[in-house]
């Protein structure tokens, strides 16, 4: 299987003043991933992003055909280069493969964003082997191949690296997405410390419930009810807190699991 396919649509030669993102997970225009693509273009990042739609095919909220020429159109039209890899998280080839093409397309990769995953519902008593495996396989061991790859290969300004990775606490009735996000947490925090020659951070977000249209209504109503804000999240929210950890600004900001969730217990 071909897990990392180019995607032209509205790829431009990156600026040389410009440094670059790599998004994993920016599969739909209301997706927490494409929210900070759009961020972090603002704030004059390129960006490669990846994007997988056989896993949104097959969730209830499905697929949205043409999100990634319209992502790639609107990261243009805020002065981004752009690159869409198409890239099967699942397969432990694919990190690599991800970076090569990135580098060959665009040159070297200065923040690392992970708002990738796998997110079926299931608990104690009914999860598979086979889901359990799936989602180890992209929500810790892809994150872990993609830290390595970038570590490998940082060659950015000693201080200006970044990783960000979003996670979750989430475990009752999901219990391989919260087990496996809880390992990406782990794996997130050591890279803080295994990659400080490099004068890279890492930090984890913990964004909370943010509805990009996989909410039932009676789940949408008891988080409401539950915020303090009496709002759920949005992916500009968590855009805004990747956007401060990948600046000048946000360097001191490392080695962190920040729950940005609107003060949600």
């Amino acid at each position: 299987m071909n897990t990392a396919r180019e995607q032209p649509a509205h790829e431009q030669s990156p600026p040389a003043n410009r440094p670059l993102a790599l998004i994993t997970g920016v599969g739909r225009t209301v997706g927490i991933g494409a929210g900070i693509a759009r961020r972090l273009a603002a704030s004059g990042w390129d960006i490669a992003f990846t994007y997988w739609t056989p896993y949104d095919d097959r969730m209830s909220w499905g697929s949205e055909p043409g999100a990634t020429e319209v992502i790639s159109q609107t990261l243009a039209e805020q002065g981004a280069s752009t690159a869409a890899i198409e890239a099967d998280l699942a397969d432990p080839d694919t990190p690599a493969r991800v970076f090569d093409e990135v580098e060959q397309r665009m040159g070297s990769v200065t923040a690392l964003v992970m708002s990738h995953c796998e997110s079926v519902d299931s608990g104690l008593l009914d999860t598979t082997l086979e889901s359990f495996d799936r989602h180890f396989a992209v929500n810790a061991r892809a994150p872990w191949l993609l830290i390595r790859e970038f570590g490998r290969r940082f060659a950015a300004e000693r201080g200006t690296g970044r990783i960000v990775s979003l996670t979750s606490d989430h475990t009752v009735g999901n219990l391989p997405y919260g087990a496996s996000k809880g390992a990406l947490d782990r794996i997130t925090l050591a890279a803080a410390h295994e990659l400080a020659h490099l004068g890279v951070t890492a930090n984890a977000i913990n964004p909370g419930p943010v509805d990009t249209g996989w909410m039932p209504e009676e789940v949408r109503e008891h988080c409401i009810r539950s915020a303090p804000l009496g709002r759920l999240g949005t992916p500009q929210d968590t855009a805004h807190l990747v956007d401060f950890l990948c600046s000048r600004e946000g360097e001191w900001i490392n080695g962190q699991l920040l729950m940005s969730n609107g003060g949600l217990a």
